[in-house]
């Protein structure tokens, strides 16, 4: 499609810098077509009542404004919980797992608009280029995508600020000193650049915006319970509430504790490493509650496959690949085994620290009775059957490791070592 056919572009806006002078570029580069702006709420700090007029100013026909936070915490943080999800063992995927959501509303705006392409504002270095993109391929195939960043001249934030000014396009608060770039949402916030671009450096405790330094949290224990019903979060304290609600209140709760620090530096989709310092408070609660749970109702086999195939969804998930059988694949397990993963979790939050303080289900499956080091059901004498059919293959492979290492001459000396077993 070439740049005379676009007559209509679709633009995920944010109101920030990189989306704002982005609306003149297209407007230039594609022969003065239409923009239409797409912003989704999921939990951002935004001014919400300025930023219709924001894009207008800089260009836009129209901005939509869709509030999906339920959404989001319904149907994409949900499952992504219950599937205990965490990149590299430290990401707990908060601005990863709001792509594919934002991505979907763009799509459905764009073909309501009947548009022929969508825009974004993701660097080539990133990886939300990839998550956008993978998302409209699932979701709006036939529309072209435009991402001005790998077409562009401007090659920094500074040479955008001063596009910015020769357009004429509002700045607000944007400024050349601010060196974090930030991601926001009900989930999380992110911070990348500046001091951070060293990994040597320490982050600076004015840089954190959720949590309080654990140094300066309160010097008591915070008991809270968590309840679940299905993997899902119902009620904090015994209040039941939404997920959002309980995930606002944790926030607050866990910031104030210090909790959901994470300095992590990752694997990008499009294969270089990066650093990345995340606040997730209420998050890393609920994930550690459920985790406790799951301690009592989950039969080995079943937890060790969820483990196995979480580690596979976080990958799904930080690559972009939301929308596919695969992740819906893993997602019909994800339910299936949590099935019953009903109860109540206590927890001490101190200092940074989540200190497990009791858990209960109707569906535990630990017996007091067979698990005790007192006078018990269990039958000691049954250990000794279980042991030497447990270790028959770890037995038959040493004497066959041994047979090859010392030769024929023990032959008999295996026959009779096999034998003691075909006794046992």
């Amino acid at each position: 499609m070439s740049a005379l056919e676009i007559k209509k572009i679709v633009l995920a806006y944010s109101g920030g810098l990189d989306t704002s002078i982005i609306i003149p570029w297209l407007k230039e580069n594609y022969s003065g077509a239409e923009i239409v702006g797409v912003c989704v709420n999921v939990g951002q700090d935004e001014d919400w009542e300025g930023m219709d007029q924001k894009a207008k100013d800089s260009g836009a026909s129209k901005l939509y404004i869709i509030d999906a936070r339920d959404e989001f915490c319904d149907d994409y943080l949900y499952p992504m919980l219950r599937a205990g999800a965490v990149y590299e063992g430290k990401y707990l995927l908060g601005t990863s797992i709001a792509r594919p959501l934002q991505a979907k509303h763009i799509a459905e705006i764009a073909i309501k608009e009947g548009a022929q392409a969508v825009a974004h504002g993701c660097t080539g270095k990133g990886n939300d280029q990839v998550r956008f993109e993978l998302s409209f391929k699932a979701l709006a195939p036939h529309v072209k995508v435009i991402a001005p960043w790998r077409l562009w001249n401007i090659s920094s934030r500074e040479e955008a600020i001063d596009y910015a000014k020769s357009h004429n396009i509002p700045l607000g608060d944007i400024s050349k000193k601010n060196i974090y770039s930030r991601d926001w949402n009900l989930w999380h916030m992110s911070h990348e650049g500046g001091d951070l671009e060293d990994p040597w450096n320490r982050p600076r405790d004015e840089m954190y915006q959720l949590s309080k330094s654990p140094s300066e949290a309160p010097d008591r224990e915070t008991v809270i319970t968590l309840d679940f019903e299905k993997a899902y979060p119902v009620a904090l304290n015994g209040q039941k509430m939404s997920f959002r609600a309980i995930l606002d209140e944790l926030n607050k709760i866990g910031g104030e504790n210090g909790i959901g620090r994470s300095d992590v530096v990752e694997t990008r989709t499009v294969g270089m490493k990066s650093r990345g310092v995340y606040e997730t408070p209420g998050g890393t609660i609920i994930y550690t509650a459920l985790k406790e749970l799951e301690g009592i109702t989950l039969d080995g086999g079943s937890l060790s496959m969820k483990q196995t195939l979480a580690l596979k969804y976080s990958e799904l998930v930080y690559v972009g690949k939301w929308f596919t059988p695969v992740r819906e694949s893993i997602e019909a397990f994800m339910e299936k085994v949590t099935q019953y993963s009903t109860g109540t979790v206590r927890l001490a939050l101190y200092k940074g620290n989540i200190i497990a303080a009791g858990r209960k289900s109707p569906y535990s499956l630990y017996l007091e009775d067979l698990a005790s080091f007192g006078a018990t059901s269990y039958n000691h004498k049954d250990a000794t059957g279980f042991i030497n059919l447990y270790g028959l293959s770890t037995g038959v492979t040493a004497m066959a490791h041994k047979k090859i290492e010392q030769g024929p001459g023990q032959v008999n000396e295996m026959k009779k070592t096999a034998a003691t077993y075909h006794d046992k």
